[in-house]
């Protein structure tokens, strides 16, 4: 793992853990988060994305969209992305230097009708510095370049790759949607004439895949060996067709019960599909570290 990446896991580590905070927890997330990104690894970035961006002015224009009723306010975003990428870093920053100006800037501008302090801090979190993370290291691992793609809103659609455990599928299925994603399910998809990799072709249009080991087939080398249980073939190409389309990190294979996963897949995250659950929140750290904003309450109801 480079540097670069050793920084941002533990940047979304901290997102997590500030999207999970309590009153008393939050502050030290967030100035954790502040010192994150004021590595000096990052002290050239940072320099070039903010050059002459005023904060200050941002704010002040925001506010003068406040009006009578409570939640009124807005936000009014240059339409470069680079702007907005720079005005949320230094966002970032404020909120990091006063943790309270973070709960009463979530109040103004990211107001529900909940009384809840921590409701306007998860929700900052979740619509504001998730969304930022993702694209702040899309810009610095292209190195700053202006022309880099700033990634538009990452699909809600999931492929889940499954074999014959009906019961594991139809589990993350419901997890999913339960968080507010779309499960897509091969056999669920219309045919239309087409032959099977046509059909995943076809709906491979999603932001993140859900690879389900279960013991379907046995197998063993050829030479010597006894047999052992195995994801059926077209789990393991189907697993390999989204690690290359996607990315790694926006694949996660959930191996439930005894199965032999191939050397060739050791870069590939996996979890155990755990009978007490425990997967689901280990599903969701993943999804949340590949850019997606997820509420953490959903995660735990």
């Amino acid at each position: 793992m480079n540097k670069s990446q050793s920084i941002f896991k533990n940047i979304n580590n901290t997102l997590l853990d500030l999207q999970q905070s309590s009153f008393q927890s939050y502050p030290a997330q967030i100035k954790r988060l502040g010192r994150l990104l004021q590595h000096e690894d990052l002290a050239y970035f940072n320099s070039e994305l903010t050059k002459d961006v005023d904060l200050d002015a941002f704010l002040s224009a925001s506010e003068k969209t406040q009006r009578g009723m409570v939640g009124s306010a807005e936000l009014p975003w240059p339409e470069d992305d680079l702007h907005i990428l720079a005005l949320k870093l230094l966002l970032t920053f404020r909120f990091s230097e006063d943790p309270d100006y973070m709960a009463n800037f979530g109040h103004t501008f990211f107001w529900s009708s909940s009384k809840n302090i921590m409701s306007s801090v998860h929700a900052v979190t979740s619509q504001l510095l998730i969304p930022f993370v993702r694209d702040y290291k899309d810009f610095v691992e292209n190195n700053g370049n202006v022309q880099v793609r700033l990634i538009a809103p990452m699909s809600n659609k999931v492929f889940i790759v499954h074999g014959h455990d009906a019961e594991a599928r139809e589990a993350v299925a419901r997890f999913l949607v339960t968080i507010g994603f779309e499960p897509i399910i091969l056999h669920e998809q219309a045919n239309k004439g087409r032959t099977i990799i046509e059909k995943v072709e076809a709906n491979a249009e999603v932001g993140f895949a859900v690879v389900l080991l279960t013991p379907d087939d046995v197998g063993r080398s050829k030479s010597a060996g006894d047999l052992e249980p195995r994801a059926r073939q077209n789990v393991l190409l189907e697993l390999g067709y989204f690690m290359a389309k996607l990315g790694r990190d926006k694949v996660c294979a959930l191996r439930r019960g005894e199965v032999s996963i191939p050397s060739d897949f050791a870069g590939v995250v996996w979890e155990v599909m755990d009978d007490n659950g425990g997967w689901r929140q280990k599903l969701a750290r993943e999804l949340i570290a590949s850019g997606h904003a997820i509420d953490w309450n959903k995660v735990m109801s």
